[in-house]
């Protein structure tokens, strides 16, 4: 046999025979990459940094006895009489058994300039080297960060998209159609993730139509220009606009081939001549060629089977999606746009959380067709098994939050139904390797059956069906971190608290495995500086900042960004009121006097932020951290200074609080209250620590939360003195930043805490754990080493080029951000204003738009 290909399916192919049935067949494979086999799925992760030898296949499959694996060699010419294979290097090579597995190869859009060393496609371990060298080189030319444009608003486009960001590329994502994903998402489900992809701070325009890449006098790329005569400034174009099948050879052969491309292949993978299979993305399938991983190894399994002499059958394509880019949850499954006759949709969706989730059922409301989940894609590990069985219960169960009604039904799934589907494995298959083959946690389960070893996308129903399988045995499921590190985050703080171990690479190298992901990324990023006390931007990890940490601002719906100065306790002076309103007038700034007793300032775009943070900081203002899971606010009423009912001080305990917590970086957002009687003036009961005056000191409640399910605080200690009440709350903070779960806020933290209430206030008043006066240290550590980030950042001119404008555009404003006035501010303008030219451009100053 030849394989002509020596990618993922061909890898997968040959795997499964050499398994099988070792011996059976005498396999040359001839790719015409340098490399061998590599996970295409992980590519991305190589632009960031990660050396290529960590994303290669298995190297046993391709050195197993009877297989001969070619490099760098080229097919030429299919010899279907003589059934030989011609290569490049005048080999000949010949086959009882041909398999073709060329995948496709990336298409560049017919613009003018397209073929500019400066633009790269995005489908090859060598395009995505040879972009990252250019980013490189191009970054320390220009001594400024690189702005790139993404030509394509697909999965790919989206994930190039993500990866440049990481580089310091300041990408912007252009669409054809008038939303991103347009392939799996409809409008609705679009429109969110354009909000999502925007809070990570990269911009999206869509329904624009690229016609050339323009060059500036020394011949370098400065921009994209469009249809509708606008240009776009860019370093760097990356185009992702799709791919076509390679199925050059095939053409050649005379092999049948579908008019829209690809070698036309039956249920077993034969193409038209029955000595030649076809699998992969270069195999059409009932007019059908999808470039998707796991449709391609159930063709490289049917083919298997049919080598060795068995039936096996290809079932169709499974376009089950899901993006894999950090802080972006999107995933689609099963018949998502609802073109089943009589299908219904059951949608969830809120703009505000950034939520949208559809559900697609047949017409008696009992089925699981498919689905559409945006924001939030914990279910889709769940659901995509269900997808043509019945849901087994309240669709709305699945959609909701999960702490706002009762949890989705978690029936068992029947053995039959397929979890992995890139692998083809079963929930039955999964039990098997737990309960018959003494598989005790996910990382051995995905050993010995490969679910979850693709994607990960099924890892979440994979632990689910482990943990279920071993509680039946007595046993219990290791609960790590994520797949990466297999402690919890309170382990993780432990232990890197005690190695003293200072960067990502250090830390995932001692306790990890792999390269991380976007659960353990920002994990970490929280517990160093909770820990280091150092600035979000310093050394590498800066690059496990969230979007907002990033840039130390609020991105906003529309791609500017919100500032918000520290104002502690809502105490301010006149000079302080004047200072912001002059700021926010001189830059054209929406305000708005926020919940938490501040001034928010909206509409400032990036390269604006700088400047505007140094008349801040001049006028005394540091970073109110509204970025950041760490300290908010400390709300106040105005206490016995000046109400008649206050009994204590509220403002100066308020102030005190805020400027002792000021910076301290947290599991979650982290907001205080202090109220000056039991009027409760500062809503002080709401907050994650509440303080109430009494006559005899101050009441301490714990754990109250807003959200989507607001909690009332509840009481910790009574009548405490100014300086006990400190202590207590310093304690119960630092407590609560080393045991809490990721993401997990103080009123779930105290929920879960093993004795509750009861044994918080041992712990805090009594040192049941024996560790207060290391909680006493920790927070007189942070006191200590505080400083402001935003002055830290104008003082430091590596920091500051993260901020830089366009180099041909230095100070123009940007035309995507328009503005109408509405009660004498600005705000975002609507699509309409937009189109009838009643808007504002948002610049130093702002200006009528001619």
């Amino acid at each position: 046999m030849v394989v002509v290909g020596a990618g993922m399916v061909a890898h997968r192919l040959v795997e499964s025979i050499v398994t099988r049935e070792p011996g059976s067949w005498q396999i040359t494979v001839l790719g015409d990459e340098d490399v061998a086999a590599y996970d295409r799925v992980g590519l991305t992760v190589c632009l960031t940094g990660t050396e290529p030898a960590e994303i290669a296949l298995d190297p046993s499959v391709f050195a197993a006895e009877g297989v001969t694996l070619r490099t760098g060699v080229r097919a030429t010419q299919i010899d279907r009489t003589a059934r030989t294979v011609h290569c490049d290097d005048g080999s000949t090579h010949p086959y009882d058994r041909l398999v073709l597995a060329t995948g496709s190869s990336a298409t560049r859009p017919p613009v003018d300039g397209a073929d500019h060393a400066a633009c790269f496609v995005y489908r090859t371990l060598d395009d995505v080297l040879t972009l990252r060298s250019f980013v490189q080189r191009r970054t320390a030319e220009l001594d400024r960060p690189m702005t790139g444009v993404v030509i394509g608003g697909g999965l790919l486009g989206l994930e190039a998209a993500g990866a440049l960001q990481t580089l310091d590329v300041a990408a912007t994502v252009v669409q054809s159609s008038d939303r991103l994903m347009s392939a799996q998402l409809d409008r609705p489900a679009g429109d969110a993730l354009r909000r999502l992809i925007q809070e990570r701070g990269m911009s999206v325009v869509t329904e624009a139509r690229s016609t050339a890449v323009v060059t500036d006098r020394t011949g370098m790329i400065c921009g994209v220009a469009f249809g509708d005569g606008t240009t776009l400034a860019a370093d760097v174009v990356v185009f992702t606009v799709g791919v076509r099948p390679r199925d050059e050879l095939a053409r050649d052969a005379d092999l049948a081939i579908d008019e829209r491309g690809g070698v036309v292949i039956d249920a077993q993978c034969a193409t038209s001549d029955p000595a030649i299979l076809a699998i992969g993305e270069v195999a059409s399938f009932e007019g059908q060629c999808i470039g998707l991983v796991a449709p391609g190894y159930a063709m490289a399994e049917v083919a298997a089977t049919h080598l060795l002499g068995s039936a096996a059958s290809f079932p169709g394509y499974d376009q089950s999606t899901k993006l894999k880019l950090a802080g972006v949850d999107v995933a689609t499954f099963g018949d998502a746009f609802g073109t089943t006759a009589g299908a219904l949709d059951v949608v969830y969706s809120d703009p505000i959380a950034g939520l949208y989730k559809k559900l697609v059922l047949s017409d008696d409301a009992q089925t699981l067709l498919g689905g559409m989940l945006v924001g939030d894609a914990t279910a889709y590990g769940t659901l995509r098994p269900l997808v043509g069985r019945p849901l087994g219960g309240d669709p709305v169960a699945y959609l909701m939050p999960a702490d706002t009604v009762a949890a989705a039904p978690s029936g068992d799934l029947p053995d039959d139904a397929l979890v992995c589907s890139c692998n083809g494995i079963t929930a039955g298959r999964i039990r098997l390797a737990v309960s018959e083959e003494g598989c005790t946690d996910v990382a051995g389960v995905k050993a010995c059956t490969r679910a979850g070893a693709t994607c990960g996308s099924c890892i979440p129903m994979v632990t689910k069906i482990v943990g279920a399988e071993l509680a039946k045995t007595g046993h219990a499921l290791r609960s790590g971190l994520c797949e990466h590190f297999e402690m919890t985050r309170p382990q993780l703080f432990d232990a890197i608290r005690v190695t003293g171990l200072d960067t990502f690479s250090a830390i995932v190298e001692r306790f990890g495995t792999g390269r991380g992901c976007d659960i353990c990324k920002p994990v970490i990023a929280s517990i160093l500086a909770s820990l280091l006390h150092s600035h979000v931007l310093d050394g590498e990890n800066a690059a496990l900042q969230d979007t907002n940490d990033h840039v130390m601002a609020n991105l906003q719906k529309d791609g500017s960004y919100s500032v918000v100065p520290r104002i502690p306790g809502g105490e301010i002076t006149p000079d302080g009121l004047l200072a912001i309103g002059e700021v926010a007038r001189d830059f054209g700034l929406y305000t708005k006097i926020t919940g938490g007793q501040r001034i928010d300032m909206f509409g400032a775009r990036l390269e604006q932020l700088p400047e505007i943070w140094g008349r801040l900081v001049d006028a005394g203002f540091e970073s109110g951290h509204a970025y950041g899971k760490s300290m908010r606010t400390v709300k106040s009423c105005v206490g016995s200074t000046w109400c008649r009912y206050g009994v204590q001080d509220s403002v100066g305990m308020a102030v005190r609080l805020e400027l002792r917590y000021r910076g301290l970086r947290s599991p979650h957002k982290l907001k205080l209250g202090v109220s000056g009687c039991a009027r409760e003036c500062a809503e002080a009961r709401g907050k994650d620590v509440g303080v109430i005056a009494t006559e005899a000191g101050w009441n301490l409640y714990v754990g109250g939360n807003g959200g989507f399910t607001p909690r009332h605080a509840t009481l910790l200690a009574e009548d405490l003195d100014d300086e006990m009440l400190v202590t207590a709350i310093d304690r119960f903070v630092m407590y609560y930043i080393r045991t809490a779960d990721r993401l997990q806020r103080t009123a779930a933290w105290l929920e879960d805490l093993d004795g509750g209430i009861d044994a918080l206030r041992a712990v805090i008043f009594n040192d049941s754990l024996g560790i207060c006066a290391d909680l006493d240290a920790a927070m007189a550590t942070h006191v200590d080493a505080y400083e402001d980030e935003w002055k830290a950042t104008l003082d430091d001119p590596d920091k500051l080029r993260r901020f830089a404008s366009f180099v041909n555009a230095p100070t123009l404003p940007d035309p995507a951000l328009a503005y109408t006035i509405e009660r004498g501010q600005p705000r975002p303008a609507t699509a309409d204003e937009r189109d009838n030219g009643r808007v504002l451009i948002a610049g130093t100053t702002l200006e009528v738009r001619s």
